[in-house]
């Protein structure tokens, strides 16, 4: 098993939080572009910084 820290981690387009990979995108971890079903559907806005 590996530790968190040694994942692969991508930018959320939706948040931009940084998530890291997670077992169930395995097949598809190159099209996976948000974090959560709420970024995806829209519910949330980038941050103005």
């Amino acid at each position: 098993m590996r530790r968190k820290g040694d994942l692969p981690q991508k930018l959320c387009v939706g948040c931009g939080r940084p998530f890291a990979w997670r077992r169930k995108w395995a097949r598809d971890w190159d099209e996976v572009r948000y974090c959560s079903r709420k970024c995806r559907s829209g519910g949330t806005s980038a941050k103005k910084s």
